[in-house]
């Protein structure tokens, strides 16, 4: 039995229930975080001291913490060939599109675009600086475009551990009030992901409770 620590709302949250949810494995998660508090206690901080979320244990296992690196040990322990490769080569492919997505694209969504969106009361909304985030978003979505016009996933033929990394930070995307670029194949993509079940039922949350009005 896998245990979670983090809040649903949370974006590094649901990219780790989303793998669960894909490699089928059970688990109890753990509201933690944000409105939840918790992150701030000594129990908590003996299990990460950063005091940060998602963390996780396998059985009686010792605590991981860090997105990528619980992801990446799951792909190893859980994950089929076709998630996580065994040749070194072709994993180094699926970890790179991975890395890529988490570093290059998370960071240039959460903080520039959705928290100035969303996390932003509307009266301070510059939206200037919001077209500005945008457009530098989508100059990197633009290698995503491309990546899917050979490719139906983002490593390759089959979906894999950097579609995880890359497809939850879609929805947001997705569904916050901005415009945005036309990327078909990109779209296309994105509208396969929505009918995962495991994404419709971890990624696809309402951020209600994170928005300033």
């Amino acid at each position: 039995m896998l245990k979670v620590w983090g809040r649903k709302t949370s974006s590094n949250v649901q990219a780790l229930m989303w793998c669960i949810g894909e490699l089928g494995l059970e688990y109890e998660r753990s509201d933690i975080g944000y409105s939840f508090g918790g992150t701030d206690t000594e129990a908590f901080r003996r299990l990460n001291p950063n005091q940060t979320i998602p963390v996780l244990q396998d059985a009686n296992g010792q605590p991981i913490w860090e997105t990528g690196a619980i992801l990446r040990y799951l792909a190893d322990r859980y994950g089929p060939e076709s998630f996580w490769p065994e040749q070194t080569q072709d994993r180094a492919q699926v970890d790179m599109w991975a890395e890529w997505s988490k570093i290059t694209i998370a960071m240039a969504f959460t903080a520039p675009v959705f928290w100035r969106v969303v996390r932003t009361p509307r009266e301070a909304h510059d939206w200037n600086q919001i077209r500005r985030a945008v457009a530098a978003l989508e100059s990197k979505l633009e290698i995503a475009e491309q990546r899917l016009t050979n490719n139906p996933f983002l490593a390759g033929p089959a979906f894999t551990l950097a579609d995880i990394q890359f497809g939850h930070i879609l929805y947001r995307y997705y569904d916050i009030d901005i415009d945005r670029a036309d990327l078909p194949r990109l779209k296309r993509y994105y509208h396969r992901l929505t009918e995962r079940i495991a994404f419709r039922e971890h990624v696809m949350v309402s951020y209600e409770d994170l928005r300033e009005s």
